[in-house]
């Protein structure tokens, strides 16, 4: 892509926010394998608005020796081991969601990438584990600093639940793909750009000099 003609720089101190979602065996991020991640990249348009400009999604294989629970299984809907998920192992995935987001910080004049989830200290937990386990050299993310919708679902709409936030922010949402970690983390984009860019016309309007 081509570079911005309005970085994001200058708008989270240097952080390129990059949502995240992730789906799992469980909630251990130590035992229960992570199967599912999906990340989208967000970027200022022409206006000064922010959108979605790209989204990368991954099925990953189960690491050796991980815990499955079927609590968990029967909640997302994920079958680890059906072959149409054309999953891949961990190092691989963590490659091919890293790569373009290293690309979307140096475009942006970034120093690096915050993760943006719904309760993201769960996603986050689960990331650094298996980078942890891959030994990834290139992890782009903040080790510990996130910004989450839930919270400011909560501050802006009154809903912490994604369903319920995206739905008062008048997005449409499909139950029927709800847990899908691209889909989930689609709509935690769309939910955080409409608060920036609604906290932006809020700032715009405190500007104007009074008449």
């Amino acid at each position: 892509m081509e570079s911005p003609s309005i970085p994001l720089d200058r708008r989270f101190r240097g952080y390129l926010p990059v949502i995240i979602d992730i789906e799992t065996a469980g909630f251990n991020p130590k035992k229960n394998a992570l199967l599912e991640i999906g990340a989208v990249i967000v970027e200022f348009n022409a206006d000064g608005d922010l959108e979605i400009t790209e989204r990368y999604s991954a099925h990953v294989i189960p690491f050796k020796n991980s815990e499955l629970d079927e609590a968990a299984l029967k909640f997302n809907g994920i079958e680890p081991y059906h072959p149409f998920r054309m999953a891949i192992d961990e190092d691989e995935a963590l490659h091919m969601i890293f790569r373009p987001i290293r690309h979307a910080i140096k475009r942006n004049l970034c120093t690096r990438a915050i993760l943006v989830g719904h309760n993201p200290a769960f996603d986050l937990n689960f990331l650094n584990a298996a980078i942890q386990r891959t030994q990834n050299k290139r992890n782009p993310f903040h080790p510990f600093s996130t910004f989450d919708t839930a919270t400011l679902g909560g501050l802006v709409y009154q809903e912490t639940v994604l369903a319920k936030a995206a739905k008062a922010a008048g997005l449409a949402w499909d139950n029927e793909k709800a847990h899908s970690a691209l889909y989930d983390a689609e709509m935690t984009a769309t939910l955080f750009c409409k608060i920036v860019n609604r906290w932006k016309q809020l700032e715009s309007l405190t500007d104007k000099p009074d008449m």
